[in-house]
């Protein structure tokens, strides 16, 4: 195989934030023309992009076809650590380079992928749940875009969901959750001003979803109880959803930073703040009520199955 720099000569290293400035610039003035280039499940041509591909919640079943498929043809897989399920990594990528991208930094990161993308190798990036959700993956996009590599996404399963699955519940429920919010709480990179777990609760219609803040549960209650809310507020915790270690932690604002301290959890679990995640006092929904039969309309052909509620 042809030595890319041997054509070229040595790449020069191009600055990451220099490209993430350049795209955001970009993005100011102009539509990004590869909206329409595929859609997100199409599987691209090994060796055409890298795609960025949500690896799920940790269960390696939910990991989707498509990631699948990508992660099974690929030569190097970049994943994000132990945040990634090992048994995923065995089952699908045994026979790839398996490298962490814990403790490595962009300027490390984008030569690794680009450099072997470059030389033939088919590279796949997989990040923990769904890259959308503060996953982190469009700088890397960027600054490879920048470099000339081509990128794509495809998404997973985030852990919000595997968490609503796990309880049996829904997290938008009539009567009850109008709303989802998905949020962290302040620390070293939310400032306290940009916190805003307590207007997700006050609302009261809102199921809150914490990622990232485990550590920060009993701080984030406290925060909560300061600012007057109802300590009987339910709050359900659940530590790595869909894996086999999997744990519920059911308590109330009051109660569930003592539950969980003693657990001894400081990472890797989702907060549910809100009474969709006990199922109380939900509403039929008209979907399969009243609305659905209407009239003359059950007989007419009229498709009444595929409404929202």
């Amino acid at each position: 195989m042809t030595d890319p720099q041997a054509e070229t000569g040595p790449r020069s290293e191009t600055d990451p934030q220099d490209a993430i400035d350049a795209a955001a610039d970009a993005a100011g003035t102009d539509r990004d023309l590869r909206i329409h280039e595929r859609t997100a499940g199409e599987v691209p041509d090994p060796g055409d992009a890298i795609p960025f591909i949500g690896a799920g919640p940790g269960d390696p079943g939910l990991l989707t076809v498509t990631g699948r498929e990508l992660v099974e043809a690929a030569d190097l897989v970049v994943h994000a650590g132990s945040l990634v399920n090992s048994e995923l990594l065995e089952a699908y990528c045994a026979d790839a380079e398996r490298v962490s991208s814990v403790g490595k930094d962009l300027e490390e990161l984008i030569p690794l992928m680009r450099d072997a993308h470059e030389a033939g190798r088919n590279v796949v990036r997989l990040h923990s749940g769904d890259p959308a959700i503060y996953g982190a993956a469009l700088e890397q996009m960027d600054a490879l875009e920048h470099e000339g590599v081509p990128t794509t996404i495809v998404p997973g399963v985030t852990s919000a969901f595997a968490a609503s699955a796990t309880l049996r519940t829904q997290l938008t429920l009539n009567g009850v959750a109008n709303h989802v919010a998905f949020t962290r709480p302040q620390g070293t990179t939310l400032d306290p001003e940009d916190d805003h777990i307590g207007e997700f609760v006050g609302m009261g219609d809102v199921t809150t979803c914490i990622y990232l803040g485990t550590h920060a549960i009993p701080e984030t209650m406290d925060r909560l109880l300061e600012d007057g809310h109802d300590p009987e507020t339910p709050v359900t915790v659940v530590y790595h959803a869909s894996w086999p270690d999997e744990d519920v932690i059911e308590a109330t604002i009051a109660t569930i930073g003592e539950a969980v301290t003693d657990a001894g959890y400081r990472a890797s679990a989702l907060v549910v703040i809100g009474d969709a995640a006990r199922k109380t006092g939900y509403e039929r929904s008209y979907l399969y009520g009243d609305w659905a039969n209407r009239g003359s309309a059950a007989t007419d052909g009229t498709d009444a199955g595929e409404a929202d509620d």
